[in-house]
Parts: C-alpha cells; sequence; structure tokens
C-alpha cells in the first residue's frame, strides 16, 4: 500500500512477495455491469442508534459545524466494501460509512455523504467538505497537505480472473496488463514499477485505470485485464461478491493505515475526529462495524494524527 523506492526491477522483485508494475497512463472507458460489486447489498450495517453522542468529545468541534449540526462528507462511493452504493441505488454503504456515520454519532452531528470523484476530494477538504473517508492510505505526500486521522489498516493485493487463465505471475510483472482504481495507492506502485521495467529494458506494465472499482473487477471478469490490483479487503470482498469469478493471487504485501482526512487549517476538527474515532475504537464499535464486512482484525488500537509512513 505504500510507495516503493526506485529500485532496479531485479531488486524490487526480490524485495517483496508481491513485485508491483504500471507506467503509462493508459486510458480505457469502462464496459459491462458494474454489478460485481456495487450491487451488493447492505445487510452488513450496524446499528448506529446504539451509539450516543459524547458531549466533552463534541464541545472539541469548531464552533461553526457544532452551530450547523452537519458533518459533510466527501468519498467515492464506488470502492466496495469501503463505500459503495446499496442496492436501491441511492444509499451509501460500506465500512468506512459506518465508520464516519459512527463519528458523527459520537460528535452529535448528522452525516452527509456527498458522493466524489476519487482524486478530487483531498484538494476539496475545508472548502466543499468538512472531512474525508474514501480508504486513503496514510502517506507523506498526503499529510503534506491534510490532516490524517488512522483508524485501520489494509495490505494490497492482486486478484486474477477464476483459474488464472492468462497465467498472470505477480513477482513477474512487467508486460502485463493490470487494472487499477486512478489515482489509489496501487495505481502510484505500478507507476513506479513500470518505469523501472523500461529503465532494465523491459516490457512496461500496462496500467489500466478506471473511475471505479466495480469497472476494474467488471473488466477483469470480462476477460479484458490480466488482473486487478487493489486494497486487500476490496480485491476479498470482489471474490465474494462475484461468485469466484475473480480469485486472490500472491500475499498481502505492505499494510498500511487509512486516515479520514481534515483540513490543516482546521485543529479543532482534527482533534474532535481524532477523539471520536479513539472512543470508538476503546469501546469496541469500531471493530464491531467492521466485523459486519469480515474485517474486523483490520482496525487499529490507537486513532494517531499523521502517523509517519
Amino acid at each position: 500500500m505504500r510507495r516503493l523506492p526506485a529500485l532496479t526491477a531485479a531488486a524490487a522483485f526480490a524485495a517483496a512477495t508481491l513485485a508491483l508494475t504500471a507506467c503509462t497512463s493508459v486510458s480505457q472507458e469502462p464496459t459491462g455491469s458494474t454489478d460485481a460489486t456495487d450491487g451488493a447489498s447492505a445487510e452488513a450495517s450496524f446499528d448506529l442508534a446504539s451509539i450516543s453522542a459524547d458531549e466533552e468529545i463534541a464541545a472539541l468541534l469548531p464552533a461553526e459545524i457544532a452551530d450547523e449540526g452537519t458533518l459533510t462528507v466527501g468519498s467515492d462511493t464506488a470502492y466496495a466494501p469501503a463505500e459503495f452504493i446499496d442496492a436501491d441505488g441511492s444509499t451509501p454503504v460500506g465500512f468506512d460509512i459506518d465508520t464516519i456515520q459512527a463519528v458523527g454519532a459520537v460528535l452529535g452531528l448528522d452525516v452527509e455523504i456527498e458522493s466524489a470523484a476519487f482524486d478530487g476530494i483531498i484538494p476539496s477538504i475545508g472548502s466543499r467538505y468538512d472531512v474525508g473517508i474514501s480508504a486513503f492510505t496514510i502517506t507523506d505526500e498526503r499529510t503534506a497537505e491534510v490532516n490524517m486521522i488512522s483508524y485501520a489498516t489494509a495490505g494490497s493485493q492482486f486478484g486474477v480472473g477464476a483459474g488464472n487463465p492468462e497465467g498472470f505471475d505477480p513477482e513477474n510483472l512487467c508486460g502485463t496488463t493490470v487494472g487499477v482504481q486512478t489515482a489509489t495507492i496501487q495505481d502510484d506502485e505500478l507507476t513506479e514499477l513500470s518505469q523501472t521495467c523500461e529503465d532494465e529494458g523491459e516490457d512496461a506494465i500496462d496500467v489500466v485505470r478506471y473511475d471505479s472499482q466495480a469497472d476494474v473487477t467488471t473488466n477483469l471478469v470480462g476477460g479484458r485485464l490480466e488482473a486487478m490490483y487493489a486494497d486487500s479487503p476490496i480485491t476479498a470482498y470482489a471474490v465474494e461478491q462475484t461468485s469466484g469469478d475473480v480469485e486472490t493471487i500472491g500475499e498481502i504485501r505492505d499494510a498500511a493505515p487509512y486516515g479520514i482526512v481534515v483540513s490543516q487549517d482546521d485543529p479543532e476538527l482534527s482533534e474532535a475526529v481524532q477523539a471520536a474515532v479513539q472512543s470508538l475504537i476503546d469501546d469496541g464499535t469500531l471493530a464491531a462495524a467492521f466485523a459486519g464486512w469480515g474485517s474486523q482484525d483490520v482496525v487499529v488500537d490507537e486513532a494517531e494524527l499523521n502517523p509517519a509512513e
């Protein structure tokens, strides 16, 4: 999940259980149905009614948000099971959605989720959105721009079509065709490793970028990709939602924390969100929320502000 340094191809492949690669900015229109992930039901959601507002934590909020009574959240709702649209076609669901709704409950705020393009959320924090939550891996590059409060960890994992029909080898990525969601950590990693392939005289990785993870999964199932690369919970969920038309390959690598994004110009809100997340960790609520999506073991012990890579 973290960015890799510029290494030779041989060193990169030897240094990791799974090597990554990608380079050219290949664009491809999404094709086919996105039912592979977005059609899932929200059966895993938990009951927010069990969460009471914490007056002491709520007192940390900036006056403007406290008076308005609403937390406006930007999220790319196309990355199941982190965040996606329920089968009703309108309701955001997923473990990130449960997380931020629980944070809002602790703060005594209504939560308004706005669907947004992944790469447009961070630039809009503090203007259009109060906070962002969208399986954002915490990186030094991101914390140079915004505050990030950790709440869970995840690694990265490849997925292939059932039976691996293309014979994809995650330790030999040069010359392969791999689908990713645009602007994710996996996109960054593959881009760096693809350049390494070229520097070593090998074929670049054909990195095919899509606006939604559902489109990545659909095109993998449709045979247009050799593999997909995503956060480990997302790849595992794709296996479940496609009834085995996708299978994981290789080991989970490079676990790193997810972070809720808050403007650096809003230290009061950052402190309030951090305290709310810690409260949900301490009383087991956050683990219970993630358990509904089969990911209870990913919750962190401490909600840290801007942990270093």
